[in-house]
């Protein structure tokens, strides 16, 4: 039997019953951590009963480091420094450093990352149509970086050039079209840069506020723990089963609208599918696309939407990629409706 495992050999021994215990040796290849005298054994999932979807893992009640951020990146929309132009026009700055950083991708597994701003995805820039936005990109890491924002912006402002290790650069335009759009390194080989995890979203609001709702930022992604140009983990906001067992509070009733986008590297396609409810979704976010009703999108890399939904009623809803293997690997998740 040869030493290297793939993906799927993992998930069937029990993923994250075996891997939680490695910890971060998975930093090293697979199949280093996989050697021949390694005994391992599939989790007991029996027990579990289908409404928390035992598969041969358990993702632990345990609140991690990497839990923490994915709870954190939910919600966290970072608006700037504000302040006023002498022609009355909105400034926000904004500052962006990358570094290189091991960030926890699931219980006790570390992913040798290049972050902006020390995360996986990076800060969710969020503006509204017409403002000036002025971030200033700080390299501090040992490999050239830069930022490619999506949307309509001056060709010098683009992204395009590399800023090497321990210099800046200053990105300066004014914000349009409204709508979800995301922001990424555009250096070469740019699948490395990507799947490394240097992405983020950026939201331009429209000049007139969007109905009241609970806002949440999500990012899907992957991450190739063996660089064998295959993901290993698939996530929400960069942490495997992160609102599995400590699913997303919201309440029956309420107007919830999801920023989601797909920054997933080696894989054509991702998906997002919730259970037993409809959406709506808005392609951009731009009213002009045309706006589905549905429970189940796909997106390709760089793609990205607005879901709304209303949950008519108390209870757990399941959501995940509905590409099983994705499911199985970490992209699954619960709304609990009070």
């Amino acid at each position: 039997m040869s030493n290297k495992m793939d993906r799927r050999q993992i998930l069937k021994m029990g993923m994250f019953g075996t891997l939680g215990a490695l910890g971060a040796t998975v930093l090293a290849p697979l199949e280093r951590v996989f050697g021949s005298g390694l005994q391992v054994s599939a989790t007991t999932s029996t027990k579990m009963d289908h409404a928390r979807m035992g598969h041969g893992y358990d993702p632990g009640n345990e609140i991690t480091e990497g839990l923490k951020m994915a709870q954190k990146v939910l919600t966290d929309f970072d608006y700037g420094k504000v302040s006023v132009l002498p022609n009355g026009q909105t400034l926000r700055e904004f500052e962006i450093t990358s570094t290189e950083q091991s960030v926890e991708v699931a219980r006790g597994m570390m992913f040798p990352g290049w972050v902006y701003n020390g995360r996986i995805p990076g800060p969710t820039i969020r503006c509204t149509e017409g403002d000036r936005i002025r971030v200033t990109f700080k390299n501090l890491s040992s490999h050239p970086h830069n930022i490619h924002f999506h949307g309509i912006h001056p060709t010098n402002m683009d992204g395009l050039q590399p800023v090497g290790p321990g210099e800046s650069f200053v990105y300066e335009f004014d914000c349009k079209p409204y709508g979800l759009h995301v922001y990424h390194c555009h250096v070469m080989p740019l699948s490395r840069h990507i799947h490394k995890g240097m992405y983020g979203n950026f939201i331009i609001d429209p000049k007139k506020p969007r109905e009241k709702a609970l806002e949440l930022s999500m990012v899907m992604n992957g991450f190739d723990l063996d660089l064998d140009g295959e993901n290993d983990i698939y996530t929400v906001n960069g942490y495997a089963f992160a609102y599995h067992n400590h699913p997303i509070q919201v309440r029956a009733g309420e107007l919830v609208r999801i920023y989601l986008s797909n920054m997933t590297e080696f894989d054509l396609l991702n998906s997002f599918h919730l259970h037993a409810n409809f959406f709506h979704y808005t392609a951009n976010g731009h009213e002009s696309n045309p706006r589905m009703f549905t429970d189940t999108i796909s997106q390709i890399q760089g793609e990205r939407g607005i879901l709304e939904i209303v949950f008519p009623e108390p209870g757990s809803y399941m959501f995940h990629a509905h590409q099983s293997e994705f499911s199985e690997l970490g992209w699954m998740g619960f709304f609990e409706a009070k």
